[in-house]
């Protein structure tokens, strides 16, 4: 018997945590309610407003061609707004029917070590 999905607000937590759990990662509210997460005043990860039920979706920062193709092959992914996926910005909803949340971990560090400086990258593989 297959797993039941976990909700989109404890998939977003989860992937949250693991986020601020890389080198030098910390949280931050540019845009009001709108959390996103960084690591050297860059952002890595897009979470959005908790609760956002109007745009939910994790945005991520996917350069590996087979993530990125795999990414927008989730029902409801798309490359992100505003430009960004044309840097290979992807939106990514939280639905847990049709990706992982360990899936969405990988993800995530694929941007963070897109973005992050590779001291903290060093960091990250010597843990």
């Amino acid at each position: 018997m297959p797993a039941l999905p976990m909700p989109a607000l404890e998939i977003r937590d989860s992937v949250r945590a693991f986020a601020l759990s890389l080198p030098g990662a910390f949280e931050d509210f540019p845009w009001d309610e709108s959390a996103v997460v960084k690591v050297n005043k860059k952002i890595f990860v897009f979470l959005g407003a908790e609760g956002d039920t109007a745009s939910p979706g994790i945005g991520l920062k996917l350069m590996d061609e087979a993530s990125h193709g795999h990414a927008l092959t989730v029902p409801g992914a798309a490359p992100m707004r505003y430009g960004l996926g044309r840097s290979g910005w992807v939106t990514i909803p939280p639905t847990g029917t049709d990706v992982t949340v360990e899936l969405l971990r990988d993800w995530v560090e694929e941007s963070y070590r897109t973005i992050a400086p590779k001291r903290l990258v060093a960091r990250l593989d010597a843990d």
